[in-house]
C-alpha cells in the first residue's frame, strides 16, 4: 500500500499527500460522479489503471478513512462506498470537474455540466445526501453482519 507521509504543515501539501497522484482522486471521482463501486467498475474507467495500482490505492483510501469496503449482496465481490471523509471531497471533485470541463472541450458528462452551471450547490447537496444515505446503509449492514458473526461465534 502506498504510505501517506505528511511532508509539511501546509494545507495544500497535506492534500497532495493524499491526492498527489491521480489514481486516488480518480477513484473518488468514479464513486462520486460515475456510480462506480466495484474493482471491475474502476478497471473499466477510461484511464486504464493497472490492477496492482488500483489495489494499492483502494487499500490506502480505506486505511485513511475515505472509503469503506462492503460485501455486494448476492455477489461474490465487494463494493466501495465513500465515508463521511470521502463525502467531504465531493465539492472538491465538482470544482475540479468544472475547471477541467471549462478547458477541455472534448470532456464528457455534458448533462452534469449543465446541471452544475444551473445550480452547483443543489448538485453538491444531492450528491452529498445520496452518499450519506449509502454510507449509513453500508455501515448498518456491516454492523448487522458483525453482530450476526459475533452471535455465531458465541454459540460455538
Amino acid at each position: 500500500m502506498k504510505e501517506v507521509k505528511k511532508r509539511s504543515e501546509c494545507p495544500i501539501s497535506y492534500c497532495l499527500d493524499f491526492f498527489g497522484d491521480k489514481w486516488a482522486l480518480l477513484i473518488i471521482r468514479d464513486i462520486a460522479l460515475n456510480d462506480k463501486y466495484t474493482f471491475g467498475d474502476f478497471l473499466s474507467s477510461d484511464e486504464r489503471i493497472a490492477t496492482n495500482i488500483l489495489t494499492n490505492r483502494l487499500k490506502m483510501l480505506e486505511a485513511e478513512g475515505f472509503i469503506v469496503k462492503y460485501p455486494v449482496p448476492g455477489k461474490a465481490r465487494v463494493g466501495y462506498c465513500l465515508t463521511e471523509e470521502g463525502i467531504s471531497l465531493i465539492p472538491v471533485v465538482i470544482e475540479m470537474s468544472m475547471w477541467g470541463a471549462a478547458r477541455n472541450i472534448n470532456g464528457y458528462r455534458k448533462e452534469l455540466g449543465i446541471e452544475l452551471r444551473k445550480d452547483k450547490a443543489k448538485v453538491i447537496k444531492q450528491l452529498t445526501t445520496k452518499f450519506t444515505k449509502k454510507y449509513k446503509s453500508v455501515m448498518k449492514s456491516l454492523e448487522q453482519t458483525e453482530d450476526s458473526n459475533n452471535g455465531t461465534q458465541k454459540r460455538d
